[in-house]
């Protein structure tokens, strides 16, 4: 039995973090589990899940956050630990109250980095 479609292709946020996600090389979108998700081969981003025991996050972005910025990034109130992927260090970010949009292209440019080929990231460094 297929899983619900949890998104509307009409939502802005969405648009915005799509532009973004597949602007990086390669990059594809794939819907999985009723979500957008982002991939290179493997995934580095799902738009929308939930907080781990707690609320639907519908308008939020899960990644994978750099190592040496996880531990500050959880730390700010607009991150939470996801449902299913924050086990394996996913981490989301709540995108419903203005966004800073350059911090989301970083959090999905260091997303991207930690599962991308290595050539896909000689493409993205223009080398």
């Amino acid at each position: 039995m297929p899983h619900p479609i949890m998104f509307s292709d009409d939502d802005p946020t969405l648009a915005r973090v799509r532009e973004t996600a597949l602007a990086l090389p390669e990059a594809t979108e794939v819907v999985a589990h009723g979500r957008p998700t982002f991939r290179c081969g493997k995934i580095f981003a799902y738009y929308g899940g939930s907080v781990k025991g707690g609320e639907m996050m519908n308008t939020s972005v899960l990644f994978r956050p750099d190592p040496a910025e996880a531990q500050a990034l959880s730390g700010d109130a607009r991150f939470f630990v996801p449902a299913y992927v924050g086990a394996h260090g996913w981490l989301g970010v709540d995108l419903s109250r203005a966004p800073d949009w350059d911090e989301v292209a970083e959090l999905l440019d260091a997303s991207f980095r930690l599962v991308a080929p290595a050539k896909l990231i000689h493409r993205l460094d223009g080398l």
